[in-house]
């Protein structure tokens, strides 16, 4: 079943709701923290020290302080550091000070707590969220416990899957304290995984011919930027569009590396018949790329902007108003400063608040939007969002995003809707480059083209599956 993801009002709105419940939402984050726990520490008698903080996960940290004492730990219990016995080797700590309430910087005695959890060598374990990790954002407040383990109660939190959050919660473990009944009666987002989509993923019938899956022209590649458009065309193939048209705005004749693909003149291929259109890598930022992205934009056509296309739309309002008005699938797919351009702000405030940011995107320009970064943001034009956690360090180096662009228009021409698309491309994308790591590919120096197979390989296994 997949996993959802909540915010923080959303959480209030649960725990409100189950109130009243026997034993209490107290004693269940407590018992499933003391099972954990347990599990770190193995033998009975070792050394922990709990550390409590003044709100409810303060109140987990002292139920869970007393159920290890039944199970015979040696357990201190403080708030302050003045309380945490001294020469003592601990063999578990656990963070109980802030959880998902805390809406401003850690800062004195507190922060001396952080920093003496994050000078220990023991297993840490962080109780629903580390804290001074915002659990909407993962923005870091001040500072922040860097866990080896958390235990996050009811469901997952964006905070812990998106920017900073899986440098700081370490291991997670979801308890959702046998909630179920009232978690579904609220809002919520999703972690992306193909399991969302298990009723679409189905293999090939034999009775398939190249024109049931679709045609895909890539438009970009200018002079000195022709690798840009000739990786999302690749992928675009592979991943199984059935014809792959390059309007390549630089002069080529034939792409050596993959023949298959059929170049054209870029205005060339707007007139074919076409199931779907990436515009943008390296397509350039003059009067040549505004025109072919104004057509693209007027067309009814499935279409994923990207690199250039956004930056143009950033910059002319009449491109902006054209994108909003489309009745097609439109996926746009910036990074942080991509988006900031889009929406008149600055990077640092896209990342403070990447969950905000993307939905504006959405609803701004009427699209699918994918927020690229540690842990992708995905909002679809209906609204509803998912957080994407595969992928790695190894694909921060260029022409990631072009092979994301690529992958996502190959699906659109296959018929998958927008939604479809944005959140099985983009996983796909990140399982891809974890494959690689796992082949002892990279992280460092992997390149783009590099995930263009194992993207192959895990998309015929999904299908299959």
């Amino acid at each position: 079943m997949s996993q959802p993801v909540y915010l923080t009002h959303d959480l209030r709105r649960i725990e409100k709701a189950a109130a009243s419940v026997s034993p209490t939402l107290m004693e269940r984050a407590g018992a499933a923290a003391a099972d954990l726990a347990a599990t770190l520490l193995s033998d009975t008698g070792k050394e922990v020290l709990i550390l409590a903080g003044p709100g409810n996960n303060g109140g987990d940290a002292q139920v869970l302080a007393q159920l290890l004492r039944e199970r015979f730990f040696r357990v201190s219990l403080a708030s302050r550091l003045a309380d945490i016995p001294q020469e003592i080797r601990w063999h578990l700590v656990v963070d109980g000070l802030f959880g998902i309430g805390l809406c401003r910087p850690i800062e004195g005695d507190y922060a001396r707590l952080v920093d003496y959890m994050n000078a220990q060598t023991c297993p840490v374990l962080a109780l629903d969220i580390p804290s001074g990790l915002d659990a909407d954002s993962g923005q870091i407040l001040g500072c922040a416990v860097r866990a080896t383990h958390t235990i996050t109660f009811i469901g997952l939190k964006p905070g812990l899957l998106t920017r900073d959050g899986p440098d700081y919660c370490g291991q997670l473990t979801v308890a959702d304290l046998s909630l179920q009944g009232f978690a579904l009666k609220t809002e919520n987002g999703w972690l992306a995984e193909p399991a969302l989509f298990a009723n679409i993923l189905k293999p090939r019938p034999r009775n398939f011919h190249k024109g049931m899956a679709g045609s895909l022209a890539v438009i970009g590649g200018a002079a000195g930027m022709a690798g840009a458009a000739l990786l999302a065309a690749r992928v675009g193939l592979k991943i199984g569009a059935g014809r792959v048209y390059l309007g390549l705005l630089e002069k080529l004749s034939l792409d050596a590396g993959m023949p298959e693909l059929m170049l054209r003149h870029p205005d060339d291929v707007l007139g074919l018949d076409l199931d779907a259109i990436v515009i943008g890598p390296g397509l350039g930022l003059g009067e040549r790329a505004e025109t072919l992205l104004g057509a693209v934009l007027a067309s009814d056509i499935p279409c994923v902007l990207d690199a250039d296309a956004l930056n143009l739309i950033a910059d002319n309002e009449d491109l902006r108003k054209a994108c909003a008005r489309r009745g097609a699938d439109t996926v746009l797919t910036p990074h942080p400063a991509e988006a900031a351009r889009l929406l008149a702000e600055t990077t640092v405030r896209v990342e403070a608040d990447r969950l905000k940011a993307a939905r504006a995107l959405a609803a701004n320009l009427n699209a699918h939007v994918v927020l690229k970064g540690n842990g992708s943001i995905l909002i679809a034009r209906d609204g509803h969002w998912f957080i994407n956690t595969s992928g790695n360090p190894g694909m921060a180096s260029a022409g990631m995003g072009d092979v994301l662009a690529g992958i996502v228009g190959s699906l659109l021409a296959q018929k998958f809707s927008g939604e479809s698309a944005l959140v099985l491309g983009t996983h796909l994308h990140g399982c891809a480059a974890d494959e690689c790591v796992r082949a002892s590919v990279g992280p460092v120096g992997l390149s783009a083209g590099e995930l263009i197979d194992p993207a192959r390989r895990i998309w015929n296994l999904w299908l299959s599956s």
